[in-house]
């Protein structure tokens, strides 16, 4: 005969509850760098959103002092600019100081800090910038500038992006049909930025908006 089961020892073990500290670790972060045109910039993609939508440029540590992270990052020697986009963060060194073999490893980790830390990416009272310049055009110019920065929007921007910046109507002179536009990121101080807008922005837009005849840079 099988003498019964002492049950006395057995124990069911309650499963371990998720503590609340476990549910709010954020996962890991893995940024990938990429070059773009400008020798003294490069691309950090944190694989998460940096801005959502839009984008803001910081080109002093006085203005990187409305972003916790932009301020962290300006206080790397030898970081000129900082540039925040929708999935991207690209930065700026100052020419004829460090390389980026000496940057590329304290900017990492700044950002890694950033987003382990959980921060905002704005202090109290700030936003990321919407992009184009907001002034109200009247009649027919209203129409042109609608045009442009719609073709801004859904056929150069996107391509910008893919470099590290980003070009955002400044103003249009409906007397010369001269459109003003403010290149960032990347785009700011590059070589080939003259190039860019002369050889497709302006084709671009004098192509499908006939009262455009000229492109500007502004700073």
């Amino acid at each position: 005969m099988i003498p019964p089961r002492d049950t006395r020892s057995l124990r069911i073990r309650p499963q371990k509850a998720t503590s609340e500290r476990a549910l709010r670790r954020p996962s890991p972060v893995f940024i990938q760098t990429e070059q773009t045109p400008n020798p003294l910039t490069l691309k950090f993609l944190p694989g998460r959103d940096v801005t959502g939508e839009g984008s803001r440029e910081f080109r002093t540590a006085d203005e990187g002092a409305a972003s916790p992270l932009a301020k962290a990052l300006f206080e790397i020697d030898g970081v000129a600019r900082v540039f925040f986009g929708p999935d991207f963060i690209t930065i700026t060194r100052h020419a004829g100081d460090l390389e980026w073999r000496q940057l590329k490893a304290p900017i990492l980790a700044a950002i890694m800090e950033h987003y382990a830390t959980g921060d905002a990416l704005y202090g109290a009272g700030e936003d990321g910038e919407t992009g184009h310049d907001d002034t109200v055009y009247e009649g027919e110019t209203a129409q042109v500038v609608a045009e442009i920065k719609d073709l801004l929007d859904t056929r150069i921007r996107p391509a910008v992006a893919q470099d590290g910046g980003d070009i955002v109507f400044n103003r249009f002179d409906s007397a010369t049909g001269v459109v003003f536009l403010h290149m960032k990121g990347a785009c700011s101080g590059c070589p080939s930025s003259t190039a860019t807008l002369k050889a497709g922005v302006e084709n671009l837009l004098k192509h499908y908006v006939p009262e455009v005849t000229r492109v500007e840079q502004t700073i």
